[in-house]
């Protein structure tokens, strides 16, 4: 099974070798490509965690297609035609979503609020297969966090573990700790749902 993966995520790349994928990375190039990747994440005014993780994803993978679309066209037996796999991962609290932090201040600030309280986990899956056409999952799971003291909170934000994640923790390190209870998909929460995922490249023709 080979795929190209256009996603920078080491975690997400882990969870295919792990079900024994085999894949090629499919990412933006250039300066101006990858700000437009970053510009696909902003939220849109209103818009649930549910849509947001849905659109971003499909949006990535319209991105990526046209990626390997032009790359094929100067290098056709370098980039031959195989489905393409794209995923975005959002915590809402409800109506709020939480992406990743700013920075320190702004990850502190985040994980004070999940403190104590239940949250859910959505993982947008998005594959285009050799024919162009897109099919998309949704995986959603629900995380508990106990009571996070300052201290916990300070040293946890000192590990440098939240920048760069959705809700600026991850499941899969240090904050494995905070949580009480789960309810899903644990490779899904990570950042990749296995199950979801495998279902939808074997629909691909992968």
């Amino acid at each position: 099974m080979s795929i190209y993966l256009a996603s920078q995520s080491p975690r997400r790349a882990e969870l295919l070798q792990q079900i024994g994928v085999e894949f090629r990375p499919l990412l933006p190039q250039s300066a101006a490509d990858k700000q437009a990747a970053e510009a696909l994440e902003l939220v849109l005014p209103g818009e649930a965690p549910a849509a947001y993780v849905q659109r971003v994803s499909k949006l990535k993978a319209q991105a990526a297609y046209l990626r390997w679309q032009a790359l094929a066209a100067q290098d056709a037996p370098a980039w031959p035609a195989m489905p393409i796999l794209c995923a975005d991962t959002t915590v809402a609290l409800g109506a709020q979503i939480l992406g990743k932090p700013a920075d320190d201040a702004d990850a502190a600030a985040m994980l004070a609020q999940l403190s104590g309280r239940a949250h859910e986990v959505l993982t947008a899956v998005a594959v285009v297969d050799q024919a162009g056409a897109l099919h998309t999952a949704l995986s959603r799971s629900l995380v508990q966090f106990k009571s996070l003291s300052a201290a916990e909170i300070a040293a946890y934000v000192a590990s440098g573990e939240p920048l760069g994640k959705a809700g600026s923790y991850g499941i899969q390190g240090r904050a494995a700790a905070f949580v009480q209870h789960m309810a899903g998909s644990y490779t899904g929460i990570v950042g990749l749902p296995l199950f979801e995922t495998a279902q939808l490249l074997q629909g691909a023709g992968a």
